[in-house]
């Protein structure tokens, strides 16, 4: 069953690509990340998985061959419209998940738990999650280790998005050196009619 499309749909495909993550190469941080859950849960599949527009992208990915599917089919699609985690402990007897072509061909899911990646304006981004061949269930400390590493993959998404906006306004001030006259001593910016102001008040 194909996923409902989000109310704050616009604006949360705008937060997502805010932090220029998608399509980017593997990254041994996410890459630790994902083989903590899979450790943490025993299971054979874990990923980190962004929803795009048309796609879940994987960010980080351990049991899978693909780097996308259809987002049409995707568990994840399910997800991100719910705060808490998604738990699914046998696909083949959920409405929403039996038919799909993740259920009955590759990879055969059957136990699949999503916990949602939500960035501080409250935009779910995509999840952490959790994927076995054969049903299954999360203990508590098992659930609260995935909710406490889905927290790490956003602080490194948030790392990554304050990196490159910091990298932009120093790009920015360097420009700007290059065309105001700066004093090299005292930092102060001298206008259009010879009077030197703080750069802040500038």
């Amino acid at each position: 069953m194909k996923a409902p499309i989000p109310d704050n749909e616009a604006q949360r495909l705008e937060a997502l690509r805010d932090y220029h993550i998608l399509d980017t190469a593997a990254e041994e941080a996410y890459d630790d990340i994902t083989a903590l859950a899979a450790y943490l849960c025993h299971v054979p599949i874990a990923m980190i998985s962004l929803v795009d527009e048309s796609r879940q992208w994987f960010k980080s990915k351990l049991g899978l061959n693909q780097q996308e599917t259809p987002r049409d089919v995707a568990f994840c699609a399910h997800a991100i419209l719910q705060t808490e985690p998604l738990i699914v402990r046998d696909a083949i007897k959920d409405a929403r998940f039996a038919d799909s072509a993740l259920v009955t061909r590759e990879p055969h899911i059957r136990f699949y738990a999503g916990f949602p990646l939500s960035s501080p304006e409250g935009f779910a981004l995509g999840t952490l999650c959790a994927i076995d061949r054969r049903p299954r269930q999360l203990s508590a400390s098992q659930k609260t280790a995935m909710q406490a590493l889905s927290r790490q993959v956003m602080a490194l998404l948030e790392l990554r998005r304050v990196s490159a906006r910091m990298a932009d306004a120093l790009e920015k001030v360097k420009t700007l050196h290059g065309l105001l006259p700066i004093c090299a001593w005292c930092k102060r910016i001298r206008d259009d009619q010879g009077y030197w102001s703080q750069v802040e008040a500038y």
